[in-house]
C-alpha cells in the first residue's frame, strides 16, 4: 500500500504530524501565519485546497494591510484576491498600487472595513472626491491619512473629510496642489482641536492665513510641514509660537518669507526646525571655503 500523501505533494511518513493537523484557531492563525509576509501567503495558497482555505481564513481577520509587503507593484487581481474577505481591517496602505487604483477598487474595501484608523492613499492620483467621501462616511472613527501627492483633492473634498471625521489626528496633504486658504482655514475650525500632525509641505497657495487659523484652533498640534509654502511668512510662524504650546517640530525649508526672528521663540523652547540659525550657516560656509572655522560660542 502507498503511503499516503501530504498536502504538498510528498510522502507522509507513518505516524507524523502535518502542518495543517495543528489546531488552525489557536496555533495557525495567531502563531504561524501571522508571520508570514504577505507575499508568500499568495506562494502558500497555491500549494493546496486546504492551504488555500487556511490563508483565505488568515486574511479575513487581518487587521492591518499594507500592499509594500507583497511588493513594489502589486497587480490588480491580486489586491482583489487578498482583500475580498477583510472585514476588520484597521491600518489600510496602497501606495504602491498608485498607478491604477481607482474608486471602484477601493470603495468596496472601504465599505467592508468601517473599523479603519489609519489609511495611506500617497500618490494615487486615479482616485476622486467620490473615495474620500465613502472614506469619511463610512469609518468615522479614521485617526490617519495620507494623502500626499493626490492632486485631486480640492477644498470641497477636504470640507467633507473635516465634516465627517471627529477623530482624524494626523493628516499629510503633501503637493495637493488645488487646496487653498480657505479649505485649510475650514480643517482648523472644524477639526483642530483633534490634530496632531499635519503636512501641507509643497502647497504654493497656502500663505499665513490658514497657518494664523491653524495655530488658534490647535493647541495641541506636534508636528507641522510647511516646507515650499511660498506664501508662508513670519507672522504665521509668530502667530505658532503664540498660540501653539505643544508644538515639536516644524519644517519651513524653502519658505522664503520666514525670517530668523520669527523662529526664535519656537528654537528657545526647544522645537525642532528643519532650517538652521544664520549664524550656523555662516559658520558652515566659512569651514567649508577655507576648512575650518573659528570658535563661536552659539549659545551668546
Amino acid at each position: 500500500m502507498e503511503p499516503p500523501m501530504d498536502p504538498s505533494g510528498g510522502e507522509q511518513e507513518p505516524g507524523a504530524v502535518r502542518l495543517l493537523d495543528l489546531p488552525w484557531e489557536d496555533v495557525l492563525l495567531p502563531h504561524v501565519l501571522s508571520r508570514v509576509p504577505l507575499r508568500q501567503l499568495l506562494w502558500l495558497q497555491r500549494v493546496s485546497r486546504a492551504f488555500r482555505a487556511l490563508v483565505q481564513l488568515h486574511l479575513a481577520r487581518l487587521r492591518r494591510f499594507d500592499a509594500a509587503q507583497v511588493g513594489p507593484q502589486i497587480p490588480r487581481a491580486a489586491l482583489a484576491w487578498l482583500l475580498r474577505d477583510a472585514e476588520g481591517l484597521q491600518e489600510l496602505a496602497l501606495a504602491p498600487c498608485h498607478e491604477w487604483l481607482s474608486d471602484e477598487d477601493l470603495v468596496p474595501v472601504l465599505a467592508r472595513n468601517p473599523q479603519l484608523r489609519s489609511v495611506a492613499l500617497a500618490g494615487c492620483g486615479q482616485l476622486s472626491r467620490r473615495a474620500l467621501g465613502a472614506l469619511a462616511e463610512g469609518c468615522p472613527r479614521l485617526q490617519r491619512l495620507s494623502l500626499a501627492h493626490c492632486d485631486w483633492v480640492d477644498g470641497l473634498a477636504l470640507r467633507g473629510l473635516a465634516d465627517r471625521c471627529p477623530a482624524l489626528e494626523e493628516l499629510d496633504l503633501t503637493a495637493c496642489r488645488q487646496l487653498k486658504d480657505e479649505a485649510i482655514v475650514y480643517l482648523a475650525q472644524r477639526r483642530g482641536a483633534s490634530l496632531r500632525s499635519l503636512s501641507l509641505a509643497v502647497n504654493a497657495n497656502v500663505g499665513d492665513t490658514a497657518v494664523q487659523e491653524l495655530a488658534r484652533n490647535c493647541p495641541e498640534l506636534q508636528h507641522l510641514d510647511l516646507t515650499g509654502c511660498l506664501r508662508v511668512g513670519s507672522d504665521g510662524i509668530r502667530t505658532l509660537a503664540e498660540y501653539c504650546p505643544a508644538l515639536r517640530s516644524l519644517r519651513v525649508r524653502h519658505c522664503h518669507h520666514v525670517a530668523e526672528p520669527s523662529l526664535s521663540r519656537l528654537r528657545k523652547r526647544g522645537v525642532d526646525i528643519d532650517v538652521e540659525p544664520p549664524l550656523h550657516q555662516a559658520l558652515v560656509l566659512l569651514q567649508d571655503v577655507v576648512g575650518f572655522a573659528p570658535f563661536v560660542n552659539l549659545q551668546v
